[in-house]
């Protein structure tokens, strides 16, 4: 099987990617075959992250901070920008589309031998774990694809669970209340887990630490961020964790949520190691952190910034960097396809606010259409909507109509910022 061969494989079990449908959730699927091939999730530790919102930031933190002190890390995240080998790291460095090729069809060959038809994400979490056992990591940090308990992923033993923050979403799967959504996620923690908890509404800590877990740490008591200011190109933090204080860290990524991300994944690196870590692998870690289409800078004339932000909560935080850390004085242009309710969306993201808002479908079959989201934005107040057949043909006519003091947001989804990058950043440059 080569990449192709993988990729026509992996498009073939796509249900949940076409329908935002998972019929009967759960984990017997990857656990059996995973136990077919030698059950590689077992082969080194974890440290397990959910949440609503973060979990991609601090996934990268944590493996950073662990890479500076030496370790072999693999990291799985998702979805993925503009490939899906994007979603498997060494240290960093993206798995080969060969060596993807070969997990994944290691993965093809057994599953019907223990009379399985995986998903697209299964057949991934799958892989995922075979190459990190073949390359032989020393600690694995595995994003939860979705919210926890009947999550592919969650057949790992982890060492230390971490939970980023709780919002509504997913709620065709938990819900209605945030409570329920809490304790789906909660469904990671296992006897073995240290839960490292980001979230601070004591209703929702509560459920967290009485999930089983050997020892809890609670943002706030804990561990904190103790100053947060505004750096070029990034943040200089102040970060309090159970052992140590750290000052002048510099976070190259931009926001304040990213502070509160970095005490977490710091608290949580501290409590794999059982010991405070050396200052000058705090620097090195967090120095090293990138964030594709995370409030990503792609330009700066006109100002051009990626965000991939899917659901308001991420939209809110992303329209509150973008006016009040930028302050843009110029024509302000949005960019947007989104998957969600997108009169909910458009208003977190402060759209009429926004000179002109360009309007695409995002490029998967779940994405919200075009004339849906036009509607939306003029219903809001919106004055200027402009439709597009594509997200690429949206950001080139951005790019085309914006002069050097205006400014570009593009977001709405991960599927969007995948689709805009490359345009956006050939076009910046």
């Amino acid at each position: 099987m080569d990449f192709q061969a993988a990729l026509a494989y992996l498009d073939e079990h796509m249900s949940y990617q076409k329908t935002g449908r998972i019929d009967s959730p759960s984990i017997e699927p990857i656990t059996a075959i995973c136990g077919a091939l030698g059950d590689p999730h077992l082969s080194a530790p974890v440290i397990h992250v959910t949440g609503t919102n973060g979990k991609g930031s601090t996934v990268q933190m944590i493996s950073r901070l662990l890479a500076a002190q030496g370790l072999t890390v693999g990291t799985y995240t998702s979805p993925h920008l503009e490939s899906v080998t994007e979603r498997f790291k060494r240290n960093g460095e993206s798995i080969t589309e060969e060596e993807l090729a070969e997990q994944i069809q290691a993965v093809a060959e057994v599953a019907p031998l223990v009379g399985q038809d995986p998903g697209y994400f299964e057949i991934l979490t799958a892989a995922a774990f075979r190459w990190f056992a073949d390359i032989a990591v020393d600690v694995m940090v595995i994003e939860v694809g979705l919210l926890g308990r009947w999550d592919a992923t969650n057949i790992v033993q982890s060492q230390v669970a971490v939970v980023t923050n709780i919002g509504m979403d997913h709620n065709e799967f938990a819900g209605p209340s945030l409570e329920d959504v809490a304790r789906e996620k909660a469904g990671i923690v296992k006897p073995s887990s240290a839960v490292l908890i980001g979230e601070t509404r004591p209703e929702l800590i509560e459920i967290f630490q009485n999930a089983g877990g050997a020892t809890s740490i609670v943002r706030g008591d804990d561990f904190a961020v103790t100053s947060n200011a505004l750096a070029v190109n990034g943040r200089l933090l102040d970060l309090r964790t159970p052992t140590t204080i750290y000052t002048d860290v510099y976070l190259p990524l931009n926001g304040a949520h990213q502070g509160d991300n970095a005490s977490l994944a710091l608290a949580a690196v501290e409590t794999f190691f059982a010991a405070p870590l050396p200052d000058d692998v705090v620097h090195e870690g967090f120095g090293e952190v990138t964030m594709p289409a995370r409030f990503e800078i792609l330009g700066r004339q006109p100002l051009t910034i990626l965000d991939g932000a899917h659901n308001p909560f991420g939209a809110d935080t992303c329209a509150t960097v973008f006016f009040d850390d930028f302050h843009p004085q110029g024509r302000r242009i949005l960019v947007v396809g989104t998957l969600r309710d997108p009169a909910e969306m458009l208003a977190a993201l402060r759209a009429d606010e926004f000179d002109m808002v360009f309007v695409a479908t995002a490029p998967t079959p779940r994405g919200v259409p075009v004339a849906e989201l036009a509607h939306a934005a003029r219903a809001m107040g919106c004055d200027d909507v402009v439709s597009f057949d594509t997200v690429e043909a949206a950001c080139e006519r951005a790019m085309e109509y914006a002069d050097g003091d205006d400014a570009i947001l593009v977001t709405g989804s991960l599927y969007t910022a995948g689709a805009a990058r490359s345009v956006l950043q050939r076009r910046a440059n």
